[in-house]
């Protein structure tokens, strides 16, 4: 590609960016004074007007990691539960994240629901489920997923699309044959928030941010009573 070319793509590129909008809805209001005492009974109502306003794959949202040399990693995955524990997930503990997290086992989780024009993030430490914790999550889900998980090696590089191809056709076959089949590098991970912060977009640019903080010498559990409310510039 000539450096005309690449201009002219770049260019391209901005002008399609710069006309991106967002918001194109009407927002909802959000009164901070009103937002329960804990930041988890609002979590499970912003969810349930996420679902009715038909934001897609609300379910999903970020999880952001450190590696051992300190550098950040950042992905998108399933929310698997929130209750008075934390924010739930899985994965192999053999992953890219399972390692970072059993060498720093702290994470931030980020939703994002432009329907509403709405963000929940959550901060804290990370801590593993039991086995049968994991091993029950891992067969409440779909064969598909159980299929995925059989065949493992989660990170690791990849020779071709067709030794894909090939372990996931197994994989399958077994998933539908063996229900119950153990995978004994799945893991459930629990995020114990120490901060949670509820963000609602306004179309004049004034947003509402009110952030959950733990207090000093709080217990754990996203269910507590002893957290501190605090607004934030936007």
């Amino acid at each position: 590609m000539t450096d005309a070319s690449a201009s002219a793509a770049h260019r391209a590129f901005l002008d399609l960016l710069h006309a991106q909008r967002v918001w194109d809805v009407e927002l909802p209001a959000f009164d901070p004074a009103a937002a329960p005492p804990a930041p988890l009974p609002l979590f499970h109502i912003w969810f349930a007007e996420a679902v009715a306003a038909g934001q897609a794959e609300p379910h999903t949202m970020t999880l952001a990691t450190v590696d051992g040399e300190g550098f950040p990693d950042v992905r998108t995955l399933m929310l698997h539960d929130a209750d008075e524990r934390g924010w739930h997930f899985a994965t192999h503990a053999t992953s890219a994240k399972g390692r970072e997290l059993a060498a720093r086992p702290h994470a931030a989780l980020g939703f994002y629901w432009p329907a509403q024009g709405r963000q929940v993030r959550v901060r804290g430490p990370v801590t593993v489920c039991s086995p049968a914790e994991s091993s029950a999550d891992l067969h409440a889900r779909s064969t598909g997923a159980l299929a995925s998980a059989l065949v493992g090696r989660q990170s690791e590089v990849l020779g071709s699309t067709g030794e894909l191809d090939r372990a996931s056709d197994a994989a399958w076959q077994r998933a539908r044959e063996e229900p119950e089949a153990e995978v004994a590098s799945w893991t459930r991970y629990v995020v114990e928030p120490r901060e949670v912060e509820f963000f609602q977009g306004d179309a004049r640019r004034r947003h509402v941010r009110l952030r959950y903080r733990r207090e000093a010498g709080a217990g754990s559990g996203a269910g507590s009573a002893a957290w501190e409310r605090e607004l934030l510039w936007p």
